[in-house]
């Protein structure tokens, strides 16, 4: 297949890296490392093992790469309002596009370009950061959930869990998308919020913290009840799921720890301010969330005096 991932960092680096060792032509549409990457290659990380990946371009803008088959999204949910712009020289009357971001609200923007039978979402349960240019460092591969944008399970759904499964990522098809977006954010609100909010730490000190140990419990357990109050919800073992794979993370710092402490924009509203909105408007009390929301905005605002 013709692949564009577009934000080659982290995720985008580490996919990359799989789908070209898996015989796909690769494009990376990276905005600061394209020149190393065309150079030199990806650098992957992974087993104790280094090993650098040739792609078939990287390019700081996609007109020049043309229409894909498939277009892998992993940039922040922060620039979606320059996706849809990015997108289009990618998109042909076939492209199937994947968004692998986080939090919630990606699909609506992606649609203004194509429609939603088209539009996949994945979300990822991994372990990996980019520590240098073009370098990146896989702690837990773990693995790739995918829903449609819209309904159930469908062709499009299927052609890129076949593509994944096929570069050896350990990927499979779930029946709605929102369901597995509140299961994602049963680690994502408390661990990325924390790690600001906490003072700018890494997920072993929020778990060795008694009070925020149990601040991240409570959070879980609202994220819960909200995807109960909107029709779907996860059982207990899933919460506690999420604490015992952070205790093997060790000091891991989550996305948007790197963020904050570089001086990048956080991703408030995709992880925090949508899914409080729709848990309200279905009826959920989320007092942990509203909070938690108030501390990391008083630490961007003091970011840098």
């Amino acid at each position: 297949m013709k692949i564009a991932v577009v934000g080659t960092g982290a995720l985008g680096g580490w996919y990359a890296a799989r789908l070209a060792l898996a015989g796909n032509e690769v494009h990376c549409i990276a905005r600061s490392d394209h020149a190393i990457i065309t150079r030199r290659g990806l650098v992957i990380k992974y087993q104790g093992q280094e090993n650098i990946v040739k792609v078939a371009s990287a390019q700081p803008h996609a007109h020049s790469v043309g229409p894909c088959d498939l277009v892998v999204v992993t940039t922040k949910s922060t620039s979606n309002a320059v996706l849809p712009e990015l997108l289009r020289p990618l998109v042909g009357p076939s492209t199937i596009v994947v968004t692998l971001q986080n939090g919630m609200g990606n699909v609506e923007v992606i649609s203004q370009v194509l429609p939603f039978d088209r539009i996949v979402a994945g979300l990822c349960f991994v372990c990996i950061n980019r520590t240098a240019p073009a370098f990146i460092d896989v702690t837990l591969a773990g693995y790739v959930r995918m829903a449609a944008a819209r309904g159930a399970i469908n062709s499009s759904v299927e052609t890129c869990v076949r593509t994944f499964i096929a570069a050896r990522i350990d990927t499979a098809a779930e029946d709605s998308l929102e369901a597995v977006l509140w299961k994602k954010l049963c680690w994502n609100i408390p661990f990325n919020g924390l790690s600001i909010a906490g003072g700018a730490i890494t997920t072993d000190l929020i778990l060795a913290d008694p009070v925020l140990n149990a601040r991240a419990r409570l959070l879980m357990e609202e994220v819960r009840a909200a995807s109960v109050a909107r029709g779907y919800g996860f059982d207990e073992s899933h919460v506690q799921r999420q604490f015992d794979v952070t205790v093997g993370m060790g000091p891991y710092r989550p996305s948007s720890l790197i963020d904050f402490v570089e001086g990048r924009e956080v991703e408030v509203d995709g992880i925090w301010g949508e899914p409080l909105r729709r848990g309200l408007a279905a009826g959920a009390v989320m007092p942990a969330v509203t909070q938690l929301i108030a501390d990391i905005r008083t630490k961007l605002a003091s970011r840098g005096r």
